[in-house]
């Protein structure tokens, strides 16, 4: 006896515009499973209003309420659902996760060599597609924002995730981009599935593709990719620190998240209660955290109240099934929820001599995986003030005793920044906390 694979993820579109689409899992459980499911949801844009998580240890039921756009890909996002839970084998016994125990194993990296003739005048009608994990070199952001925006939306629709791209602009007018990807259908090796590549690029590009070419790359390229490297201490401690701030460039202080653990309702489990301002990713957030702990959700409920009100209650227990009674794990645990609820991404816009520069981090998982979004979030809210990208990169670093996702925009100023940093830093802030949808 088991659960038919269709009926693993079940997604019930609103029947009324404006109302929540229902997605619901039933599979075995494992410790990360939510946090799992968020990410994919993020990724796929769509915002949870709704959600409650019941297990027994060995099956887990779930159930999300999200709203999202109309072009939502709901038939590619149940199968990355699918993906993401356990088999109905697994369901002897729960699986808990563990960094040590459960190495990522490194998929194949192609590179994709595309040369292609700047198209400038057609840049403004170009959109920004979602893209992971990427490191930019120095371009004229004219001649980047139309073949990123490009190839970057057919790559997407391929399902190639971005691992590293560089990108630059020829005196002559030619772009050439170095994109570093894997595959999700670990087809990319075959010709077939090349050549599907390049028609799907030669038909958004059309004349102006002049090459394009992909091949495997090794392993030294992929360790170099992955590599994690240390920021200078001022960078780290004065620009992007890691306690509580004293001011945010948001209405979200310290004082309006409110994290309670209590061990006396549940004889087995122990209580955590959430008080706080929704945002984009919020339950992600949560759920990454637990995840990093290796703390294990057996009841939870979340629902957005009215203003933006959050109510998350959550029964949870060890991995050793225990319920949480240590008080310094309490408050360490209460402390980091609350930290990442009030600042789950770091944001500063400060000075590179006569250049400015926009920095944005936020956490890496203990399984390697970084928030999805973020350079899309950036990109667009840019894009709002008129700003111009003259550099970026984005790199794995270790900031304090965590690592973190940094990215490093440099804006190009022109005869002036004529927008105020403090406003860049606002701006960018509201766009990444989904305050400007």
């Amino acid at each position: 006896m088991g659960i038919l694979y269709d009926d693993v993820v079940i997604i019930r579109h609103s029947e009324k515009e404006g109302d929540p689409a229902v997605i619901t899992v039933n599979c075995p459980d494992k410790t990360g499973l939510g946090c799992d499911l968020c990410r994919i949801i993020l990724f796929f844009g769509l915002s949870i209003v709704r959600g409650d998580v019941s297990t027994d240890g060995k099956w887990c039921y779930i159930v999300f309420w999200v709203v999202g756009k109309s072009t939502t890909r709901w038939g590619l996002l149940k199968k990355r659902l699918v993906g993401a839970c356990p088999s109905c084998s697994s369901a002897s016994g729960i699986s808990y996760y563990s960094a040590e125990l459960q190495p990522p194993i490194p998929p194949d990296v192609f590179l994709l060599k595309l040369v292609c003739h700047d198209r400038k005048g057609l840049l403004h009608g170009a959109d920004i597609f979602l893209v992971e994990n990427l490191e930019i070199g120095m371009f004229q952001a004219e001649s980047w924002r139309f073949a990123f925006a490009d190839v970057t939306g057919v790559l997407c629709e391929l399902e190639l995730t971005i691992k590293k791209v560089k990108v630059s602009t020829t005196p002559d007018g030619r772009v050439m981009d170095l994109f570093f990807v894997t595959d999700t259908r670990e087809l990319l090796h075959t010709n077939k599935r090349k050549e599907d590549t390049y028609d799907h690029l030669r038909a958004v590009m059309g004349n102006s593709m002049i090459s394009c070419d992909i091949e495997m790359v090794g392993p030294e390229i992929t360790a170099c990719s992955a590599e994690s490297s240390f920021l200078p201490t001022a960078i780290t401690e004065n620009i992007l620190p890691l306690q509580m701030p004293d001011e945010l460039p948001s209405p979200l202080t310290s004082t309006s998240v409110s994290v309670i653990m209590d061990n006396l309702l549940s004889p087995a489990h122990t209580l955590v209660q959430i008080v706080c301002q929704d945002h984009k990713g919020l339950l992600y957030d949560i759920m990454r955290t637990l995840k990093d702990y290796n703390i294990q959700i057996s009841y939870g409920r979340f629902y957005i109240k009215h203003r933006r009100t959050c109510e998350i209650d959550l029964f949870i227990m060890q991995a050793d099934g225990k319920k949480i009674v240590d008080p310094n794990k309490q408050k360490a645990l209460s402390s980091r929820l609350e930290m990442e609820l009030v600042r789950p991404l770091r944001v500063a816009v400060v000075s590179r001599g006569p250049d400015t520069e926009l920095m944005v981090a936020n956490p890496v998982e203990l399984s390697g995986k970084g928030r999805p979004l973020v350079f899309h979030d950036i990109t667009l809210a840019l894009t709002m003030l008129n700003s111009c990208i003259f550099s970026a990169e984005i790199r794995r670093r270790m900031i304090g005793d965590r690592e973190f996702e940094v990215y490093r925009v440099l804006l190009d100023e022109g005869e002036g920044l004529a927008v105020p940093r403090r406003k860049i830093e606002e701006q960018v802030w509201r766009m990444l906390m989904g305050w400007e949808q």
